[in-house]
């Protein structure tokens, strides 16, 4: 794709998410939404390829069917309130049209089955900016609704999410799958504590894009895309391996690491709010994913193979990738924890 037409799609795809960002007026947000999802679609084609077409029409389908059941939600709220602002919605049926809209926008289970495939399908760095940014408007939009939104159509979308998350991902090889089924176990915790404490979903929002992105370009940096490619970086790019290790167990949520702190704190706030039994059932299948996340570091860190590769020619070229972010990224992915007493008075 040529650099000034992808300049104008990006900045398309910004701007998008910017409208819906900065409006309370449901029309200003619906567009912001139609131009962030077509512009993203050239995106999502650059490797023109039949399986990249074939993610691109799956990911257009399911939002525009999530745009139709909005706006069919900003008709009615408009037709019985008389007004266009997004702050409260009375109407529960409204309220529940838009919530079902923008879990789909968002790939929450039950509406979660294009998500792996479209991932799938396109190539590693638009499958970053789909997992990533393109999350940021419809959560914005969610927590604006907050007040007004059903808490146990919410919590059944949380449970499913989180479970079909963890399940999904046990027998995957491919990175790109991986990271999809851990998106959609992601979304459900940040889907659970909405309704309790939404801003602690964009604290769980801003280190999840920050794990997100680390780990898609550390797998772009050593060119992975299925465990196979992955376990051979060893032998390639040493510190690579140890750094994926690190930032896998942080998106498992282990202790230590950055991944720990949304984790640690939604739990928390659950237990708060007499959520004892979701608490303990959403920790449990957090689990499952720390599973295949240590699949991935086992082969990618822990297993060598019997012979080291002392030939003078290199079998791999070196890597021209540009990585001025990832250190920071990879620093902000781990090593957040002692920051914790300061968070709630940032977000």
């Amino acid at each position: 794709m040529k650099p000034p037409i992808l300049t104008i799609i990006m900045f398309t795809i910004i701007s998008g998410t910017i409208m819906v960002l900065m409006s309370s007026h449901w029309l200003t947000i619906w567009i912001g939404f139609e131009m962030n999802m077509l512009a993203i679609i050239p995106i999502l084609m650059k490797k023109f390829s039949p399986r990249a077409i074939e993610a691109a029409t799956k990911y257009f389908l399911t939002q525009a069917t999530a745009s139709m059941l909005l706006m069919l939600g900003i008709i009615m709220n408009l037709l019985l309130t008389g007004q266009w602002t997004a702050l409260n919605i009375l109407n529960p049926i409204v309220s529940n049209m838009m919530t079902v809209a923008l879990s789909m926008k968002l790939g929450l289970s039950p509406f979660h089955f294009w998500v792996p495939e479209v991932t799938q399908g396109v190539p590693l760095m638009s499958g970053m900016i789909l997992l990533t940014w393109q999350k940021i408007a419809p959560l914005s939009v969610l927590y604006q609704m907050a007040p007004s939104m059903n808490t146990h159509l919410l919590m059944t979308m949380a449970f499913m999410s989180v479970l079909i998350g963890g399940w999904g991902g046990l027998n995957q090889t491919q990175l790109r799958k991986i990271l999809a089924y851990s998106s959609i176990a992601h979304m459900g915790w940040m889907i659970a504590v909405t309704t309790y404490n939404p801003t602690l979903m964009l604290l769980n929002l801003t280190i999840y894009i920050m794990m997100t992105l680390g780990t898609f370009m550390l797998f772009s940096f050593s060119s992975s895309t299925t465990t196979l490619s992955l376990s051979l970086t060893w032998n390639k790019l040493p510190l690579i391996t140890s750094l994926i290790l690190t930032i896998m167990l942080s998106l498992g949520g282990l202790p230590p690491l950055s991944g720990f702190v949304p984790k640690w704190m939604i739990i928390h706030e659950l237990t708060k709010n007499n959520m004892i039994t979701a608490a303990m059932f959403m920790t449990i299948t957090a689990l499952l994913n720390l599973y295949f996340y240590m699949r991935l570091t086992y082969a990618t860190a822990l297993t060598l193979f019997p012979s080291t590769n002392n030939m003078k020619m290199k079998w791999q070229f070196e890597s021209t990738k540009n990585t001025t972010l990832l250190p920071p990224l990879i620093v902000m992915s781990t090593m957040l924890l002692p920051l914790t007493p300061m968070m709630p008075t940032l977000f």
